[in-house]
């Protein structure tokens, strides 16, 4: 029974079971077979590039028009390829048209796939940064596997550590992003197709408004604005991970006083003299080096009506 039930599942893919209707006009669905079994001939079950996986995705559905199978099955994409098609000797037989292999040209194959694919995510793609590095679509995905890793997101961010090593190094901190447990991807922060943000090919505008897609609570508006949280997340934390908590570039003093000067509270006591209150135990010695988000700890912005300093 599952033997009969796999071939039903494999026959509805393909646009033959009763329950999905072909669409197609019978002239165009005899050629589109045609092409088929042109290459079914030698890539069958036993093939070790396992190509018959195709027949389970959405890129094989022959009752649906849109599909590179309702037009000329494996034509479509891997063009005519007559060399390849007409060789005797297996062992020096020719690579298709575009055979999608490492090593091919991407801007070949690629306008391959934005024949179809060049609108919604895929509309800035040319001129983006993985255009312009020469990245091909096959480099990510996987249209011939039932399952498209990099379409997953509980199997993404390992597509994505296979060139952003340094990337991959960054989660590994102990204060990150949960993209090892599944509840963030890296496509909720980056749009890999290219985006109108420029650098980072972010999902928003800029990189607050991307961060605030989560983190609402600090847009704002408040009364008391931090001019560095409102300009750019990245003046203070680190977004793929950091050794300091919450993601930031470096803990409390040492952080704020890359722009705050640290008259009254410093961070290193060369001497005791000149402190404020050095001969008082209360006096600022009992801040030096103190993180000061232990009393300013609303650094994104506060409404206290007190005044900017007044943050509690």
């Amino acid at each position: 029974m599952s033997h009969i039930r796999r071939w039903t599942s494999l026959l509805a893919a393909i646009g033959i079971g009763l329950a999905l209707p072909c669409t197609l006009p019978a002239q165009d669905l005899a050629a589109a077979k045609t092409a088929e079994r042109s290459c079914t001939k030698c890539h069958d079950e036993g093939d070790k590039h396992q190509v018959l996986s195709i027949l389970a995705t959405k890129h094989a559905v022959m009752g649906d028009p849109r599909t590179p199978y309702a037009d000329q099955a494996c034509i479509t994409c891997h063009g005519p390829s007559e060399a390849h098609l007409d060789a005797e000797d297996d062992a020096n037989r020719p690579k298709p048209d575009y055979s999608f292999a490492s090593g091919e040209l991407a801007a070949g194959s690629n306008e391959v796939c934005l024949t179809c694919h060049e609108r919604g995510e895929q509309t800035h793609w040319k001129g983006s940064a993985h255009e312009t590095a020469n990245v091909a679509c096959s480099s990510c995905h996987q249209v011939h596997a039932q399952q498209d890793l990099v379409a997953d997101r509980d199997t993404q961010s390992d597509v994505c550590y296979g060139c952003h090593k340094d990337v991959r190094a960054q989660n590994l901190r102990p204060f990150r992003h949960p993209v090892h447990e599944g509840k963030v991807a890296c496509s909720d922060c980056h749009s890999p197709h290219g985006s109108a943000s420029g650098k980072g090919l972010l999902t928003k505008a800029t990189l607050n408004e991307t961060c605030y897609t989560c983190h609402a609570e600090k847009r704002g508006p408040f009364l008391w604005e931090h001019a560095p949280a409102r300009e750019d997340c990245s003046s203070c934390h680190t977004p793929h991970g950091s050794v300091h908590q919450s993601m930031l570039k470096a803990r409390g003093p040492w952080l704020c006083q890359q722009c705050h000067l640290a008259p009254q509270h410093p961070s290193t006591a060369y001497s005791g003299t000149g402190l404020p209150g050095a001969t008082r135990p209360s006096g600022a010695q009992q801040m030096l080096g103190r993180n000061c988000m232990n009393c300013h700890p609303y650094v994104h912005g506060s409404n206290h009506p007190s005044g900017v300093r007044k943050t509690q």
